[in-house]
């Protein structure tokens, strides 16, 4: 294969993201959204122990926008002017891969997660990013959006049906068509599908809210938390399936489990997709989106035997999800050049 896709936790050159601004979106939320973005930043890109640093680049749609990520972030960031509709920068940017050693940013169809949310701006900042990392930019002709795939760094790749497959985004196209499509812009070996992800995403199911590659070999997911939660049935389901699949390279998975947040309530009594699986990775620290702090201390404590060259740390994400995701969601990474 020459396309080269390292996992996460392999060395990162760039992290982008979309400050939040849209106070039509965020309504009262939007201050607290911006401290919450703050924080992780600040956390995922401190440098490791060592001195390995990741630059972050933060796009700001308005003057505002731009004054109030410069006061936050000061000297981490970039601050970069540029139009996007919402700040979900995992889906609506490219996926950074290696090509024969050329960065390349792959970019699928967006489309509104299956027409839902059809914000202008979103189906063109992926090409702004790109440009930003100086990276060739391909287009694949397949709807999807980063925070549905998943990969271990040695060729598998990890996603659901209930997004893919989804009549909102590939009518027509079998698993097998599009598990074609994915081989041939990704270099990917094995393709991994679990049915379906948490109740109430709007995402149809992406697979960064359900399961993550820890390292290869390695895949973590979440078991329920406390007697109500709403997620359990799910998360049952998606670790029964995990227990039976085998990678590129010919392993079982090694199934670990964190536990979830439990039943999150926003202030309306709706069931919403709050995940510990949201996590974004720097050079010092994994950073774990909390909602509950007995729930996202015990998240944080089981994640430290699974991610022992990193520190893990909890962050608050609660006005985040309120626009449907968390850290993972609403950054890109590129992968540094490999040794």
């Amino acid at each position: 294969m020459t396309k080269e896709l390292p996992h996460e936790t392999a060395r990162q050159s760039r992290l982008f993201t979309c400050w939040p601004s849209d106070a039509d979106l965020w309504e009262d939320n939007l201050q607290p959204a911006q401290a919450e973005f703050a924080a992780f930043l600040t956390a995922v890109t401190e440098p490791s122990a060592t001195g390995g640093t990741v630059a972050l680049t933060v796009l700001a749609a308005t003057d505002q926008a731009e004054a109030s990520a410069r006061q936050a972030l000061g000297e981490r960031a970039t601050i970069v002017r540029a139009a996007f509709g919402d700040v979900w920068a995992r889906d609506t940017g490219p996926v950074f891969l290696r090509d024969r050693g050329e960065a390349v940013a792959v970019r699928f169809r967006f489309n509104g997660w299956g027409g839902k949310y059809e914000l202008p701006g979103d189906d063109t900042v992926g090409g702004v990013i790109a440009r930003l990392a100086g990276a060739t930019e391909r287009r694949v002709d397949l709807v999807a959006e980063g925070g549905a795939l998943e990969f271990d760094g040695e060729g598998t790749l990890l996603t659901t049906r209930q997004c893919l497959l989804n009549e909102n985004r590939n009518p027509g196209r079998s698993e097998a068509e599009v598990e074609a499509v994915l081989k041939q812009a990704l270099g990917v070996e094995t393709v991994l599908w679990i049915d379906e992800g948490l109740l109430a995403d709007h995402t149809d199911g992406h697979v960064d809210n359900i399961a993550r590659f820890a390292a290869p070999g390695v895949v973590v997911c979440q078991s329920p938390w406390g007697d109500d939660d709403p997620q359990a049935e799910a998360l049952e389901a998606i670790a029964a399936q995990l227990a039976e699949m085998t990678d590129a390279r010919g392993r079982r998975l090694d199934v670990r489990r964190i536990p979830s947040p439990g039943r999150i309530d926003l202030g309306d009594g709706d069931i919403v997709p709050a995940s510990h699986m949201n996590w974004v990775i720097g050079p010092r620290h994994v950073v774990v989106p909390v909602y509950d702090q007995t729930a996202g201390d015990a998240a944080v404590a089981a994640l430290r035997d699974i991610f022992p060259h990193h520190e893990v740390v909890g962050s608050p994400s609660r006005a985040i999800l309120t626009g449907g995701g968390a850290f993972h969601c609403v950054t890109c990474h590129q992968a540094g050049e490999l040794d």
